[in-house]
């Protein structure tokens, strides 16, 4: 196998369940209708943006994502990576993925790194102790390999999904008093979700970090990130790499690279966005890659070669009548193309 070139696209599937099994609270779920229009939606979805590797969020139902890709008519050509008994109790990250370029079995991680800690008693007297208490991904992150080219490196794929902005409800709380929090649940909760989402990050960052310091293994993660390219969240997960070096000298050993970054370089315009929420553009759906696949790298092996967005969808608000996603589509492309310090 001589592929030379590789693609990853990251699609939130809007809680993708079969027709009549509950979402959240809602006990009726999808009727029957929707639920074609979301299956049909999201296979031509899958057509029109086609990738070797599609990593997905907000997947209840194995079925459903099978039912996608069989529509899609991929079947032949991709296999579907969701839990054994994934029959919509739960959501979790999946993939759809070039079945000729999988390497070993996907795995599901759930628990934090056993030596992930947040938690500091302040650098001086005026700053306060600070503990975080949590062990685990809200979504468990999904894990796999591929290799492209039989004789190249294995790439190791993660797919994730970072808890939301929106604000966690704390009525249910046993230290919540209606008189006195209720006016400040909106921000308590928005504050929390953050604690939550920047946990997650800095625990997939430290997954990360073990796999890719000192070893020269690809990388690249797929996700709602539910945060923004410059945000605290995708810094924790970049490592904040200096993009603007010289020609193939450039890349770090931990660093992660964010494809809108990489496009953003190459256009005149920053048209990036992959969700609205009261009119404020936002992306929050990102592919970060590793210095393989950083143009710039001295360790490059893979070169960008273009980003794209399906996001005409957005404009119209009726995503529950539609079928539509309420997150735009995103894909990255890369073309073998190994730096000259790699072919030397």
């Amino acid at each position: 196998m001589a592929t030379k070139t590789v693609s990853f696209a990251s699609f939130n599937l809007l809680n993708l369940n079969e027709p009549g099994l509950p979402v959240y609270n809602d006990t009726d779920g999808w009727d029957a209708d929707v639920y074609q229009r979301k299956i049909d939606w999201s296979a031509r979805m899958l057509r029109e943006m086609p990738a070797d590797v599609f990593g997905f969020q907000e997947v209840w139902h194995g079925d459903s994502l099978r039912n996608v890709v069989r529509t899609a008519g991929l079947e032949a050509t991709h296999s579907v990576l969701v839990p054994p008994g994934h029959t919509g109790q739960r959501i979790v990250c999946a993939a759809v993925v070039q079945t000729d370029l999988l390497v070993g079995a996907p795995e599901w991680i759930t628990m934090f790194p056993p030596e992930f800690a947040l938690s500091s008693r302040g650098e001086d007297a005026q700053t306060g102790t600070v503990a975080v208490q949590i062990n685990s991904f809200s979504r468990p992150v999904l894990h796999f390999g591929i290799r492209p080219r039989a004789t190249g490196p294995v790439i190791s794929v993660y797919v994730c999904h970072l808890k939301s902005k929106a604000p966690t409800r704390i009525f249910r709380e046993p230290w919540y008093e209606k008189a006195v929090h209720s006016r400040h649940s909106e921000a308590i909760g928005s504050a929390l979700s953050t604690i939550r989402r920047t946990a997650e990050a800095m625990a997939l960052r430290m997954i990360l970090t073990t796999e890719m310091k000192g070893t020269d293994t690809p990388v690249v993660v797929i996700g709602d990130c539910n945060d923004g390219q410059h945000s605290n969240t995708l810094n924790i997960m970049t490592g904040q790499p200096r993009f603007l070096t010289a020609l193939s000298e450039g890349g770090g050993d931990t660093d992660l690279y964010t494809a809108q970054t990489l496009q953003q370089y190459r256009s005149q315009t920053d048209v990036y966005y992959t969700h609205i929420f009261n009119d404020t553009r936002e992306s929050l759906d990102h592919i970060l890659v590793s210095q393989e696949f950083y143009d710039n790298s001295r360790k490059r092996i893979w070169a960008f070669d273009g980003l794209e967005i399906a996001n005409d969808h957005l404009n119209e608000d009726d995503h529950k009548v539609s079928g539509t996603g309420d997150h735009g589509v995103v894909r990255a492309r890369f073309k073998y193309m190994p730096a000259k310090t790699i072919l030397a």
